[in-house]
């Protein structure tokens, strides 16, 4: 039984993928999303099947996609870290050279939440992208 740690469960749902729940990063300053597969005791991929790795790759990419298509970035971020959590997620971000924290590393960097209906708006146009382009035939299992 699929089930999100506690630190995951806090953030917002953006939709299910194939493999993956994409939750949305609360942070103004940057596009976030986290890719977490829907699969039971991951923390690390080496826990996952090759098929789901695959997958996980094409959810990736497709979320990075969706992220430069919007925002148009200067640079999008993808990182696996999973130190804590202790479960594997997939962080997807857009970067800006305007950003605060440009170029070092957000991991420690600035916070600050979106207005809430700011934050109802990026979720839903996420949402809407995510949705037509799982129809895409690149991001399709094989």
């Amino acid at each position: 039984m699929f089930e999100l740690a506690s630190e995951l469960a806090a953030k917002d749902f953006v939709v299910d993928m194939k493999l993956c729940r994409v939750l949305f990063e609360d942070n103004r300053f940057y596009p976030w999303l986290l890719l977490v597969p829907r699969r039971e005791k991951v923390k690390n991929m080496t826990f996952l099947t090759m098929a789901d790795r695959l997958q996980l790759m094409r959810e990736t990419a497709l979320c990075e996609e969706v992220i430069s298509e919007l925002y148009k970035p200067a640079q999008t971020n993808v990182a696996v870290i999973g130190n804590k959590p202790a479960q594997l997620c997939v962080h997807v971000l857009a970067r800006f050279e305007e950003d605060p924290d440009w170029p070092a590393t957000v991991w420690e960097g600035h916070k600050e939440q979106y207005a809430p209906e700011k934050k109802k708006e990026m979720i839903s146009n996420i949402k809407r992208a995510v949705m037509i382009k799982m129809t895409d035939g690149r991001f399709c299992q094989h």
